[in-house]
């Protein structure tokens, strides 16, 4: 987080060294002045998450740290997808989208309590954990430039959650019903956007964005911290290519259910290398 934190400095540091730099000939990069922009790319995100499900029954639940308890991969590729319109010369429209599933398999050193089941120790524990966000977001250009766009919006991560737990086998468990539960989570997260684009010459392009919100209605609550930042070369007038660094974090309680409670708690650090077709 203090390495990420560093990143973003540094990088906003150079944006408005590049808003205050005068320079006579002012760089045309397609990045910054197509009406529409697509990208699509590996992102490698380094993963954390922990996990709890509440009961009426069974009162508290665990909270499960899945990669160390359950034997889940910290880090893995998955595509990534954005896309951009300029629906005006200073109005724009933003969505993207990836998705991470993954699943573990690992003999339990400690009571483990999920919703309604309880998986004691020395039971082996299947777990299945699928998560996508899809962001979408309208701006505004406050400050507008062939070569800087810096501007202002508002829009939702639209986080789904996908979370399982079941016995492998017979093991030393004990539980209700099958000894599997699931719980499925939809949570759609307003959020406060700020970004900035800056064309350093026609090939080379920076571009910086922070996503911020929390809310809390109706036994619900969620908040979710967003970063980018992204340099991009464009040697063609219709192709480019990037590699960026992307930070999610989300933390949402969703008390939706009158037996159960589900809280979800993940960040997502890493790079991302992708191709841009603009238009």
């Amino acid at each position: 987080m203090r390495a990420n934190r560093f990143a973003f400095v540094a990088s906003a540091s150079l944006c408005c060294a590049a808003v205050a730099q005068a320079d006579d000939a002012v760089p045309e990069n397609p990045a910054l002045l197509s009406t529409v922009y697509f990208t699509l790319g590996m992102f490698h995100p380094k993963t954390s998450t922990q996990t709890q499900l509440d009961s009426t029954t069974h009162g508290v639940g665990t909270n499960i740290d899945f990669e160390s308890a359950l034997g889940m991969e910290t880090q893995k590729g998955v595509p990534d997808a954005f896309l951009r319109w300029r629906i005006t010369d200073r109005w724009r429209f933003d969505a993207g989208y990836f998705e991470l599933n993954r699943s573990g398999d690992k003999v339990v050193d400690r009571q483990i309590e999920w919703g309604d089941q309880i998986y004691s120790v020395g039971a082996e524990v299947k777990s299945k954990f699928d998560f996508s966000d899809m962001r979408v977001a309208g701006a505004y250009s406050l400050f507008k430039r062939p070569d800087k766009d810096v501007g202002i919006g508002f829009g939702f991560h639209v986080a789904s959650y996908n979370a399982a737990l079941s016995l492998a086998g017979l093991g030393a468990a004990s539980g209700v019903g099958n000894s599997s539960e699931a719980k499925r989570v939809t949570a759609p997260l307003p959020v406060l956007t700020g970004y900035g684009q800056f064309a350093l010459t026609d090939r080379w392009a920076l571009s910086v964005r922070v996503d911020r919100f929390a809310l809390s209605y109706n036994g619900d609550s969620g908040n979710v911290t967003s970063s980018a930042i992204d340099v991009q070369y464009q040697p063609f007038r219709n192709v480019g290519f990037g590699f960026a660094y992307r930070s999610l974090f989300i933390d949402v309680t969703a008390a939706r259910s009158s037996t159960t409670t589900a809280t979800f708690n993940q960040t997502f650090q890493g790079p991302l290398a992708y191709i841009s077709a603009s238009f």
